[in-house]
């Protein structure tokens, strides 16, 4: 990734789209996501499901839902979403803001650009954040997990075509943030455009091999190319 090509892209000026868990904050930093998904397991067993050690040990409570909706069992898969749908919410009162990443936000806004969140947590829970942080007045729409429909997260492409729908904007002028494969995946299927957020050195070269756009390590680089925008 150069200074340039990232750049380039923002100054477009299509809108900017977010992912959630990762670019705007860190959701489960006070109510950890493995507690989240060992909760999620024990509302399996209290409904009588034989829970196989693979799934006992999971840590990743998106991954938990995953495993229930692949059950066909909707009833099952309304209780762990509705569980888990409680468990983000009040994780979001305690969810670590990302360095930067409200600066982003605003100073998007400021160019002109229009923000939108698309994430595979529930949206209740990202508007509550937004309104806590103080900016749910900068970001519209918000596209959150499809209700116990889990094959219809990330990477599916669904979530991502319906903010650009809201957006009235096409594919191709949009750009999504975010920090996992399934970010880019789903970006490949919609259409948009992709950075990938390494949020973690690890990830630096997998995004670059799964073909993102652009990568970054810091949200801090997106803010100074807005910030310039905004001038």
């Amino acid at each position: 990734m150069t200074a340039a090509s990232l750049g380039r892209l923002l100054a477009e000026g299509g809108p900017l789209l977010l992912d959630f868990d990762g670019p705007v904050c860190s959701i489960f930093a006070g109510y950890p996501a493995p507690k989240v998904a060992a909760e999620l397991v024990g509302v399996l067993r209290l409904r009588g499901v034989e829970v196989q050690p693979a799934l006992a040990n999971e840590t990743d409570p998106l991954e938990v839902l995953r495993w229930t909706g692949a059950t066909g069992d909707n009833d099952l898969t309304r209780a762990v979403e509705d569980a888990l749908c409680a468990a983000e919410r009040q994780a979001a009162a305690s969810a670590d803001p990302t360095p930067y990443g409200r600066e982003v936000i605003v100073a998007a806004r400021q160019a002109g650009l229009p923000v939108a969140v698309v994430s595979n947590n529930s949206a209740s829970a990202v508007a509550a954040y937004l309104a806590a942080h103080r900016l749910a007045g900068y970001v519209s729409p918000v596209v959150g997990r499809a209700y116990a429909e889990p094959a219809r997260m990330k990477p599916n492409p669904d979530p991502i075509l319906q903010a650009v729908r809201s957006l009235g904007e096409s594919p191709s002028r949009c750009v999504l943030i975010g920090d996992s494969l399934s970010d880019i995946e789903g970006a490949h299927a919609a259409g948009v455009r992709i950075i990938g957020y390494a949020n973690r050195r690890a990830k630096i070269d997998s995004f670059n091999a799964a073909g993102a756009d652009v990568v970054i390590t810091s949200m801090r680089e997106v803010a100074q190319h807005l910030l310039g925008l905004g001038e």
